[in-house]
C-alpha cells in the first residue's frame, strides 16, 4: 500500500452486558442503516433465549460465536495449470467476523416466526454445538483436512 495503515474505530460496548463483542454482532446483524431495530432484535433474542434456557443468554451467545467460529480456511492458489484448494490459518478479527456472518446468515435462514426468535433458536443450536453455522464450520475444517496434502503450497 501507498498510504499508511488506518486507524483501527474504537467500538463502544453494548449497554446491557458491557461487551464490544456484541456491539460488532449488531453492526453485522443491522440491515440499511437501521441500528435501533438491529438492537432491539439482539436484545429480544437474549430475553426469548433467557426465558427458553433459563441460563445466562450472554453466556449462551459466547458458547454459540466460540462453536460456530472457524480456526482454518480454504484458499483457491493456482500453480502451474491447475487450482488447489489451500488450508490457511484465518487472522483471529476475521475467525470472529466469519462466525457472527455465519450465525446471522443461518439465521436468517431458518424457519420461524419474527428475526429474533430465529436468532435466538440459532444461537441456542449453536451453543449446543448444532445448527446450520456450526455444521458449516465442520465443513470448512473437514474441506481444510482433506486438502491438508497441499499445505506446503501456502505463502
Amino acid at each position: 500500500m501507498r498510504k499508511r495503515r488506518p486507524k483501527l474505530r474504537v467500538i463502544a460496548p453494548d449497554p446491557r452486558f458491557g461487551d464490544q463483542e456484541v456491539t460488532k454482532f449488531i453492526n453485522n446483524l443491522m440491515l440499511s442503516g437501521k441500528k435501533n431495530v438491529a438492537i432491539g432484535v439482539f436484545y429480544e433474542a437474549m430475553d426469548l433465549i433467557a426465558e427458553k434456557t433459563g441460563e445466562d443468554p450472554h453466556e449462551v451467545w459466547a458458547k454459540a460465536l466460540v462453536n460456530a467460529t472457524p480456526q482454518v480456511e480454504v484458499r483457491s492458489r493456482r500453480i502451474g495449470g491447475a487450482t488447489f484448494q489451500i488450508p490457511t490459518e484465518i487472522p483471529a478479527k476475521r475467525k470472529t467476523s466469519i462466525g457472527m456472518k455465519w450465525l446471522i446468515r443461518f439465521s436468517r435462514e431458518r424457519n420461524g416466526k419474527g428475526i429474533a426468535d430465529k436468532l435466538a433458536n440459532e444461537l441456542m443450536a449453536a451453543s449446543k454445538g448444532e445448527g446450520a453455522a456450526v455444521k458449516r464450520k465442520e465443513d470448512t475444517h473437514r474441506m481444510a483436512e482433506s486438502n491438508r496434502a497441499f499445505a506446503h503450497f501456502r505463502v
